[in-house]
């Protein structure tokens, strides 16, 4: 099947099989290996990129219907100048063992774009679909108040 996918600004044009997901497509055809393989069932958000600015799970997604412009980890920094949200993460230390990372800070814009993140719990919260193992959630708790704020 033809499929035109709008990555990071750029129209990708693959022919795939119907059931492949969308963070297969990303990874093994447009060979962006930003967004990060980990439970492969949606629940670790390891792999979570923006459609239209929306929080999804590119391995609950089918390529073939993400339709919208979709942003990944690697469509965020301007050349040397990091997102303010990567920046944040980096000042904030809340990068750990950075294998989950590229999907907390998607989720983070995500968040923060519906209007979320008024409060520490409410990041939790907004959070929770997000699983770091290496226990720093108080540090992108922190990164994403920094960011909130610096965007305010």
């Amino acid at each position: 099947m033809d499929v035109t996918l709008n990555v990071n600004g750029e129209a990708r044009h693959l022919r795939i099989e119907p059931r492949v997901s969308l963070l297969d497509a990303l990874r093994e055809r447009c060979g962006l290996t930003g967004t990060k393989k980990g439970c492969d069932h949606g629940q670790c958000g390891a792999c979570t990129v923006l459609i239209d600015g929306r929080r999804v799970h590119a391995c609950l997604t089918l390529a073939v219907m993400a339709r919208g412009k979709i942003t990944t980890i690697e469509g965020l920094a301007r050349g040397e100048q990091l997102h303010p949200m990567q920046a944040a993460f980096v000042e904030c230390d809340g990068l750990q063992c950075g294998y989950c990372t590229p999907g907390q800070i998607m989720s983070a814009i995500g968040l923060l774009g519906e209007g979320h993140a008024k409060s520490d719990d409410e990041v939790r919260e907004e959070m929770s679909g997000n699983i770091c193992r290496c226990g720093a959630y108080s540090n992108i708790v922190s990164a994403i108040q920094l960011a909130r704020g610096r965007s305010a």
